[in-house]
């Protein structure tokens, strides 16, 4: 038997009907686990946070949009994204009035999760151009930060319409007692 002829002939094993089988055995398994996201047609599989994973991404988000308040964006919007996506758990999403406060927004953020906060940043985009956008990704959390031109034309919330919307003046406050509770 010629090497070809071994080739061709693992290849028919292969073809056969109990791998076939096995493939739409594996392939109806996957479509059990996945949702279907109908926005994009495409399977989303989110594997659930463990709490303690969870309740740092949510304490790393609200601090997020604290520091844009404190920096004085506007629209301020902090969604959910485990349901939906496997990658992050929050997005932060802002508008900025200018390009320096939207950097001023951009270095609070980045001071404040990166330096005191001990996380590490992972990519910052539009940053150094005269974009409409600086995207900052600290893995668990992405800021948004959008000149209000920027921020209609991508139009995030709508995208990502079925994201849980978080108040986060309202988880801010028990984070606030934890601090004070700290500090005394």
């Amino acid at each position: 038997m010629s090497a070809d002829d071994k080739v061709l002939s693992k290849k028919t094993e292969s073809e056969s009907p109990a791998n076939s089988e096995i493939a739409a055995m594996r392939l109806a398994e996957a479509d059990k686990l996945a949702e279907i996201d109908p926005t994009f047609d495409t399977k989303v599989v989110t594997a659930p946070r463990e709490e303690s994973q969870y309740a740092r991404s949510l304490q790393n988000a609200i601090v997020t949009a604290q520091c844009a308040d404190e920096m004085r964006a506007t629209d301020i919007v902090v969604l959910d994204m485990t349901k939906i996506a496997s990658i992050v758990d929050f997005f932060v999403i802002c508008t900025g009035t200018s390009r320096r406060q939207m950097h001023a927004i951009a270095d609070e953020v980045n001071r404040k999760l990166k330096g005191e906060g001990g996380n590490t940043r992972l990519g910052i985009e539009g940053y150094r151009t005269e974009a409409n956008w600086i995207l900052m990704d600290f893995g668990d959390v992405v800021l948004h930060v959008f000149t209000s031109e920027g921020r209609q034309l991508y139009d995030l919330e709508n995208l990502k319409a079925n994201a849980t919307r978080i108040d986060w003046k309202a988880a801010l406050e028990p984070v606030a007692g934890k601090t004070a509770e700290t500090n005394t």
